[in-house]
């Protein structure tokens, strides 16, 4: 019995949490979220499946875990050079998750279960605390923090699972075919639009043929943050009743505080 005992401790020493942890990743990204199996595992680690529950209860809190472990390490990289503000700061860690989304396609449909299902777990404060850290720093009042990492995140997360989603449907293209033919088909069909009913999207067909997606993305960043720092005092009273589920045209104590006056 002794010896059993001591078998199954070195079993389970030598094939840590981390170990599993790596090994999902690496299948999650050759075969996708479907491939992620206990039986796959098994084969990839060699070893029995009571092993791996020794460490994980089921595939739920594996994908957790895994999800964890690629937006830790994402936001662990050093950039290049230190950010020298906290809008650089912002813009580093955004493109951190967008590189890590784009790298692990399967990435973006987690981070929105994560955020949507269980925001106490590891990764929803992980994320948030690295973009709300600098927002603060910019001087962001307080009572706006919320909504400013929340716009934030929500952005990052949904700009960067789209640029993944389009970078995978044009693998997913016939052969030969690549992203820029794709875009100068998209692009041509675009021009083609009636002008009277597109007029905008019509003039967008020359960059939509041209663009640079990770210069769009940051791009998008820093009008989100436009935003978030633009004085709160212009705000229109007229663009508010819709957001308070006020009637048009009333003047409420919400609408005053948003722009800065106190009511009377």
């Amino acid at each position: 019995m002794a010896t059993r005992t001591r078998r199954s401790q070195r079993r389970t020493e030598a094939l840590s949490r981390e170990r599993i942890i790596e090994a999902a990743v690496e299948l999650l990204d050759a075969t996708g979220e479907g491939g992620l199996t206990f039986r796959a595992l098994t084969e990839r680690l060699a070893t029995g499946a009571g092993a791996i529950y020794w460490h994980v209860a089921n595939k739920g809190e594996l994908l957790a875990a895994a999800t964890d472990a690629v937006v830790a390490a994402a936001l662990a990289v050093e950039p290049a050079q230190p950010p020298g503000s906290p809008r650089e700061e912002i813009r580093a860690v955004a493109l951190g998750l967008f590189d890590a989304i784009e790298e692990h396609p399967w990435l973006a449909t987690q981070l929105a279960i994560q955020l949507s299902r269980s925001p106490w777990g590891s990764v929803t404060p992980r994320i948030f605390e690295s973009l709300g850290r600098p927002v603060r720093a910019l001087g962001v009042p307080e009572d706006r923090w919320f909504t400013a990492g929340s716009v934030l995140v929500h952005y990052v997360l949904g700009a960067a699972g789209q640029n993944a989603a389009n970078a995978a449907s044009v693998r997913d293209l016939a052969p030969g075919v690549d992203r820029a033919e794709f875009l100068d088909t998209a692009s041509k069909a675009w021009e083609e639009l009636d002008p009277d009913d597109y007029p905008f999207t019509r003039a967008l067909a020359g960059r939509l043929r041209d663009h640079d997606d990770r210069e769009q993305f940051l791009g998008g960043v820093d009008l989100v943050l436009a935003g978030i720092t633009a004085d709160p005092g212009r705000v229109s009273p007229k663009s508010l009743p819709a957001a308070f589920g006020q009637a048009p045209g009333s003047d409420s104590s919400a609408t005053q505080a948003v722009n800065g006056r106190a009511s009377t």
